[in-house]
């Protein structure tokens, strides 16, 4: 009995193409995401943690969408920090220099095969719906008279009048996070492929990105 090829994996991701440093999904809707930055909560004097704690609730009373918090954890890749050390080998000035350098590497080559170094990353998914699908609407406002280069105008403005909203929300968010001590930063276009295609291929760590591959870019 013959079985039934599967999809590509491509297929099974809501996401249409990444414009403008924005995800655009399949049923319309859009996505924009900040990187954010973190604090050692821990270490923190008894009225620091207190302010920081007052700040998150500001921030989640100031916002009146819903959002998703990303913790992104994965192995930190130190071959190019070793690689660095390798170049500077070289400029040492005396032979003790370079044999240092060179136990040095050992050692963190060493201790990086022994322990799951990890490193941690915080995103922030900000949504917006538009009103109505681009396509819908260009449709509704030509009626059948138009051509399709027109067609194309009046779904263009509309991106950038949704895009607009949604980096709206976005500074809303960033500035609301700033009373907590945390810094937010949008993601580019570049930078919302690699973590998607990192997010979805986690064993190719050491392979390069072919950007036009994946997720139309512009």
């Amino acid at each position: 009995m013959a079985t039934k090829p599967a999809g590509a994996t491509q297929n099974f991701v809501p996401i249409k193409e990444i414009r403008n440093g924005i995800v655009v999904l399949k049923d319309a809707g859009y996505r924009g995401i900040l990187i954010c930055s973190s604090i050692n909560f821990g270490l923190k004097s008894a009225d620091e943690q207190r302010a920081i704690t007052l700040g998150f609730q500001n921030f989640l009373n100031t916002i009146d969408f819903s959002i998703q918090i990303v913790v992104n954890s994965r192995r930190m890749d130190l071959r190019p920090y070793l690689a660095l050390l390798a170049e500077k080998a070289p400029e040492q000035r005396t032979e003790l220099m370079r044999i240092q350098l060179r136990e040095y590497q050992e050692f963190i080559r060493s201790f990086a095969e022994q322990s799951n170094i990890m490193t941690k990353s915080f995103y922030i998914v900000v949504p917006y719906a538009p009103r109505v699908e681009l396509g819908k609407t260009a449709a509704g406002l030509l009626g059948r008279r138009q051509n399709a280069s027109g067609a194309a105008a009046v779904a263009e403005s509309s991106f950038e009048e949704d895009r607009a909203q949604l980096e709206q929300r976005l500074a809303l968010v960033s500035g609301a996070l700033s009373g907590t001590g945390v810094r937010a930063i949008p993601l580019g276009t570049e930078e919302i492929i690699e973590l998607l295609y990192r997010s979805f291929n986690p064993g190719e760590l050491e392979n390069p990105i072919r950007l036009e591959s994946y997720y139309g870019t512009s």
